[in-house]
């Protein structure tokens, strides 16, 4: 049975192989625990067995709007709900929170899980690539 849990405990290593095996890079340092205890109104993660299979970071500016960062499931868990039940809960835990919006921003690639499968609505938008 998979459980969700907004601000749920993980290990930075868990949240480090699940962003490496969704955006293809290698596993890296990062903190990811300090980081979203520090800046972020909330993450979600997605358990199965005790295994973190899924994981959202919300962003925000401490007000109204929340963003929605690094969402990733594991591949033996894709095209199974997961992406759209984390969403969901980081949904529910920013209205909760006061939040007016939630952002996110995509790849036309999932725009059908974006837009069909969560709600969102599109909207135009803009990007500066830094490096």
């Amino acid at each position: 049975m998979i459980i969700y849990e907004w601000r749920g405990t993980f290990s930075k290593g868990e949240v480090a192989a699940l962003h490496a095996e969704g955006f293809a890079h290698e596993t890296g340092q990062h903190d990811w625990w300090k980081q979203v205890r520090e800046h972020s109104l909330g993450w979600v993660c997605a358990r199965d067995a005790g295994t973190l299979i899924g994981f959202v970071n919300v962003a925000w500016d401490g007000a109204d709007h929340a963003f929605l960062l690094d969402i990733l499931t594991t591949a033996s868990y894709r095209r199974q709900g997961v992406g759209t039940a984390v969403v969901a809960v980081a949904e529910d835990n920013a209205r909760k929170a006061g939040c007016e919006w939630l952002h996110v921003d995509f790849g036309p690639q999932l725009g059908p899980f974006y837009l069909n499968g969560c709600g969102f609505q599109e909207t135009a938008a803009g990007l500066i690539a830094l490096r």
